[in-house]
């Protein structure tokens, strides 16, 4: 069960008077290198003065919010999803037959047979290498999508409450059915769309490693360009953004017609503007230098075992690599993937900035 981001609860009173800024402009706080958006003069469409007022009244809350918000992906959403993540890939890209197979065929493989296997290790490998890669590193910025968006709804429907002359009950609140049925959606790319990732993952490795021979040697800055060559031919092979359709439900599926309109659209509303912020420019460009940074990580972690920092052959690395892929899906407070991503500036402006988007 996933813990849900809950709305905060304050005591406010707000003052007799505020300027409001004549800029059409968005101002902002930076507070401990945070920049947060706290007022907007177009809010005046969508919110009362009163409302507008709670926004500035409550910056350093709104930080408090959050920062809580990134502490629960960490701690809670983001490990439920690894566990399940992990094993799915360990359960879909099986190399320990074919090494047990060649354990087992020493001094019996004829020599054809033999290479076929090393082969395979050689794609499988990989494969699982870089499908780990991946998906831990687009799901950790999914999840922060998610739980950032969710609580930003929720951050604004404390407001208008608290504006609001209308009870709790009467307002078109986000219940927790939609915030459990959003935040579990998470789990689609391991219980959905693996396959499907893992069959396009395998048909890049194969394209990239086509030429490249057992007994070629790679060191750490070719085994990097490597998975960056496997994962740039990944996301460049079909449709723009089509990578979005590993991570959450086809769009015309979100919708649950035996559920009441009020659930239907909320839910949708959530799921509509997670889709539109993963296809934005923006979001690509930080899940590329996100998946960049991953593959520096990946070759320093590989670094450390003995060989590739002067050159080892490819057929030696692979059980190096068979070690090290655990480590990239690890529960997240001993992953320095996950804390290379959440250490890049780029990642925490773009989410900080998603937080504090208020509408317009």
């Amino acid at each position: 069960m996933l813990t849900l981001v809950t709305s905060p609860t304050w005591n406010v009173s707000f003052p007799t008077s505020v300027t409001m800024m004549s800029s059409s402009k968005p101002s902002y706080v930076l507070e401990h290198n945070t920049l947060f958006c706290f007022c907007h003069v177009s809010c005046l469409n969508s919110f009362s003065m009163s409302c507008c007022v709670f926004w500035l009244c409550n910056c350093a809350r709104m930080k408090d919010h959050f920062d809580n918000i990134q502490m629960i992906a960490d701690t809670t959403t983001l490990p439920h999803a690894l566990r399940s993540l992990s094993s799915r890939i360990v359960e879909d890209i099986d190399v320990s037959g074919v090494m047990e197979t060649l354990s087992r065929g020493k001094g019996t493989l004829v020599p054809s047979e033999k290479l076929h296997l090393w082969n395979e290790l050689k794609v499988l490998s990989f494969t699982r290498m870089v499908v780990s890669l991946w998906s831990v590193t687009m799901l950790s910025l999914y999840i922060r999508v998610q739980v950032n968006i969710l609580g930003r709804h929720l951050y604004i429907d404390t407001a208008r409450g608290l504006a609001s002359s209308h009870l709790p009950e009467e307002l078109d609140l986000i219940d927790r059915e939609d915030e459990q049925k959003f935040l579990t959606s998470a789990d689609y790319l391991a219980t959905n769309s693996m396959p499907s990732l893992i069959f396009h993952m395998k048909s890049a490795v194969k394209e990239v490693l086509k030429r490249k021979q057992l007994k070629d040697v790679l060191t750490t800055r070719t085994l990097e360009e490597t998975v960056i060559r496997i994962l740039d031919v990944f996301m460049s092979t079909g449709s723009p953004h089509h990578w979005i359709d590993y991570l959450m439900m086809a769009h015309d599926t979100t919708t649950d017609v035996s559920s009441s309109d009020a659930t239907v659209t909320k839910f949708h509303l959530l799921v509509t503007e997670t889709r539109e912020v993963l296809t934005s420019t923006e979001f690509t460009n930080v899940a590329e230098i996100a998946l960049k940074a991953c593959t520096v990580a990946l070759a320093e972690e590989m670094e450390t075992q003995p060989g590739l920092a002067t050159g080892i052959q490819l057929a030696k690395l692979l059980p190096q690599i068979e070690k090290t892929v655990p480590e990239i899906s690890a529960v997240p407070d001993n992953n320095r993937f996950l804390q290379r991503i959440r250490d890049l500036p780029e990642v925490q402006l773009f989410f900080t900035l998603l937080y504090s988007n208020m509408p317009h």
